[in-house]
């Protein structure tokens, strides 16, 4: 949860300080569970744009994928695999090398894609193709980040970045009936959340023009 609370909110820095809690718990005996926060880790590192400290967190999950398959998991090494790649497609943004960074992006994804959900998890942290759509969003390209959220959205419907994502894309796109579209249902998602947050905001003044 606290590597959840961090990546919904964009807060990479926080993200790349994660600690496992508590730490006198017994983590060798579920290194999937530990991969997820050294995900949030190196994804918010990454995405700080502290490329160093994001391979170190690579380098970890290649040893948590291998303890991983010592103990014949196959489901959760697929897992790291995909949060691998995605790690790596943002140290490539970050150091510059777009192409690249999209194409490892769009592997993951479709990794993700050809993967069923696990019946006991609530979904990935960060779906793939919600980060592609943020990727490609940040590379200018918001008529093919409109494409990755809406098909991010059919699999993880409802998901507060993915709705602000696509409305933004269709915003930036010119697509203005859609963007009022999933403005609206951005909206609605939140009317109970905390409206000090800027996406709220900025959909509440898209709509009121």
């Amino acid at each position: 949860m606290p590597a959840r609370y961090v990546l919904e909110r964009g807060q990479w820095a926080e993200a790349a300080a994660l600690a496992l809690h508590p730490p006198s718990f017994e983590w060798e005996r579920f290194p999937h569970a530990e991969a997820s926060l050294v995900f949030a880790r190196g994804l918010g590192a990454a995405r700080a744009g502290d490329v160093d400290a994001a391979r170190q967190e690579l380098e970890r999950l290649d040893v948590l994928r291998e303890a991983i398959l010592a103990i014949e998991q196959a489901y959760w090494a697929g897992q790291v695999d995909i949060q691998i790649k995605e790690i790596e497609a943002w140290i490539a943004l970050a150091e510059g090398r777009n192409e690249e960074a999209l194409a490892l992006m769009r592997e993951a994804a479709g990794l993700e894609d050809a993967t069923e959900k696990h019946p006991v998890t609530p979904g990935p942290i960060a779906p793939a193709r919600e980060l592609l759509g943020e990727m490609l969003l940040a590379l200018d390209q918001p008529a093919e980040a409109l494409v990755e959220y809406e098909a991010s959205l059919l699999r993880e419907p409802n998901r507060f970045r993915s709705l602000y994502g696509a409305a933004r894309s269709a915003e930036l796109a010119g697509q203005t009936e859609t963007a009022q579209r999933y403005y609206e249902a951005f909206i609605a998602l939140g009317v109970n959340a905390d409206h000090q947050r800027a996406e709220l905001a900025e959909a509440e003044a898209f709509l009121s023009n």
